[in-house]
């Protein structure tokens, strides 16, 4: 029963809660259709697309890494881990607003 150990496990659980905040707020922002969750270090989204596979392929030229749900039973959605730093979660925020907005830029065209 370390004190340290418990310490530790409360701050870590306050960092995934506020980076879980920081992307669902922003991502939701952006356009994204995400699924809060209470426990868990990952966000389900809604890819902007059908396909997760292909939306996964288009955020990977954008430097995200994000994970295809269909394997999971989720079809049409992807994953996105928040166990890290806060720096890492501020520094993708562009990426994903920019991918947003080549869809959104997509759909204006059609």
């Amino acid at each position: 029963n370390d004190p340290n150990v418990k310490e530790n496990y409360a701050e870590a659980i306050e960092i995934y809660r506020e980076n879980r905040d920081l992307l669902y707020e922003n991502l939701t922002s952006y356009g994204y259709e995400c699924v809060k969750p209470d426990g868990a270090f990952y966000l389900f989204v809604k890819a902007l697309e059908e396909d997760a596979y292909k939306f996964f392929e288009r955020a990977k030229a954008h430097e995200i890494l994000v994970v295809p749900c269909d394997d999971f039973g989720v079809e049409g959605y992807i994953r996105i881990a928040y166990c890290t730093d806060k720096s890492t979660v501020l520094s993708a925020l562009p990426a994903f607003e920019a991918l947003s907005q080549e869809y959104k830029n997509q759909e204006d065209i059609k």
